[in-house]
């Protein structure tokens, strides 16, 4: 059985083509849906800024889920910390709305990174303390946790001027540097493959990274290596909060300007499958997360410019991330099997 790159590639051959066959099935016009699937982002610079700029929280999210994977901790709550994370970066631009954009920037930033950071490493705590399932109680919070967010979005922080469901707008002074116009893409991409080399250093050079890869690999192991176990259940959780407080908080800051009711939808769980991809890499991230991304503006191209249905365009997109995915399960998987 082929892994590796191979394997990857072959998959995705193999996924595009069931999705060329899907089109070809229900669209009366599959010549130009194809195209606009495959090739629409590419088509002005608006789609392709765009498309680049929704992978920026794509890569943070499955940096998340990476840190949380190499030490053996699942991290489900990457909705409800990158929601969260929005809404502390903009409650903190909304308290200081004269503020310096660089000095009320970090604050709304460091914000976003303190909440998300404790809202998921009280689950790792809870694993330490009482054995409970991160999985279970990271879901749990960020389910309920968004719920909260949405109280204070359409409730104290709701804009009555604007049409949508959103929270007042932050000030002019903290919105990002625009650099492909007339597209969103802002320099939280810079942000984003600065911490993506800033996580792989990490993880690969440092001490901590070292005793988290090898709590991974095997607990008993390193606990009779004198390596502090517990610790490694709340940190690489705290840590994945963080790198999804970042995700919220620069989506506010270089995209929405404001919090948004919804906007962290498919966030949390399309890391999972970037960091799936990835193979946990946390450089592997970024490709990973440019494919999601790639996939995305071909979904909405092809619906925008062609006789396909929104419905259709999911289906289509969901071939592709079903056995991509798929693949790097049963990768992941046949390599822990080995001896």
């Amino acid at each position: 059985m082929l892994t590796g790159f191979t394997g990857l590639a072959l998959t995705l051959v193999f996924s595009f083509a069931l999705v060329i066959a899907l089109i070809l099935l229900l669209s009366k016009t599959p010549g130009r849906t194809i195209w606009y699937f495959f090739a629409g982002a590419f088509t002005n610079a608006y789609y392709l800024g765009n498309m680049l700029n929704s992978a920026v929280p794509l890569v943070f999210t499955g940096l998340a889920i990476a840190v949380a994977f190499k030490s053996s901790v699942f991290n489900l709550g990457g909705e409800g910390q990158v929601y969260a994370g929005g809404l502390a970066a903009t409650a903190v631009c909304l308290a200081l709305p004269a503020a310096n954009a660089y000095l009320g920037g970090f604050a709304a930033m460091a914000g976003a990174v303190v909440v998300s950071g404790i809202l998921a490493g009280l689950s790792g705590f809870f694993k330490m303390k009482w054995n409970a399932d991160e999985m279970i109680s990271s879901f749990l919070l960020s389910s309920a946790i968004i719920l909260v967010v949405n109280f204070f979005i359409t409730g104290p922080l709701d804009d009555p001027n604007n049409n949508l469901l959103a929270t007042l707008p932050i000030g002019k002074q903290y919105a990002l540097t625009k650099i492909f116009p007339p597209s969103k893409l802002n320099v939280s991409a810079f942000f984003a493959i600065a911490t993506a080399v800033l996580v792989s250093f990490f993880m690969a050079r440092t001490h901590a990274g070292y005793e988290m890869r090898m709590c991974g690999l095997n607990r008993e192991f390193s606990r009779y290596g004198g390596i502090s176990v517990s610790k490694y259940f709340v940190l690489p959780m705290a840590m994945g909060g963080a790198l999804n407080g970042l995700a919220g908080g620069l989506l506010v800051l270089g995209t929405y300007g404001a919090s948004i009711k919804g906007f962290s939808a498919g966030m949390g769980w399309n890391g999972i499958a970037v960091a799936l991809i990835a193979r946990n890499s946390p450089l592997g991230v970024i490709p990973a997360a440019l494919l999601f991304a790639y996939l995305e503006a071909g979904a909405k191209a092809a619906m925008l410019h062609s006789d396909v249905t929104f419905e259709i365009a999911a289906i289509a997109q969901s071939f592709i991330f079903y056995f991509v995915t798929a693949q790097s399960l049963y990768s992941l998987a046949r390599r822990r099997k080995k001896p």
